[in-house]
């Protein structure tokens, strides 16, 4: 049984402290559920500061031990290189992107629309 004391009501998190636990959470053998426990927060709270920091509103801090932060760039078409005018539905590009252990590979032309479902499935296959 788990005793909750202190004021009710909504918790403010500090920014510096969801970076943080989201930092947790991201390690490799990381369970959502486990890391929330040990801060007394939801698993919801959790994976909605992971997307915060995915979309760049949330900085991570330099993880402890050496190892790398984890990186979410953004895929970023360059108009000069491909050409002036790109088409709306596909464009013609290489592309090598190497995530969780995986690698993909893009030659020529490819719909954008199928590449975003390439990678969001891979994603959600790796747990990433």
């Amino acid at each position: 049984m788990e005793f909750f004391t202190g004021t009710p009501g909504r918790r403010r998190w500090s920014d510096e402290l969801k970076a943080r636990i989201v930092l947790e959470s991201l390690a490799p053998d990381a369970v959502v559920t486990q890391v929330a426990q040990r801060h007394g927060c939801r698993p919801q709270q959790i994976h909605d500061w992971q997307r915060l920091a995915r979309t760049g509103r949330l900085a991570l801090p330099a993880p402890i031990g050496g190892e790398p932060a984890p990186a979410f760039v953004p895929i970023v078409l360059d108009a000069e290189a491909s050409g002036p005018a790109l088409p709306a539905v596909s464009a013609a590009f290489d592309l090598e992107v190497e995530i969780a252990g995986a690698t993909v590979r893009v030659r020529g032309r490819t719909d954008v629309g199928a590449l975003t479902d390439v990678f969001t499935a891979l994603r959600r296959s790796r747990g990433c």
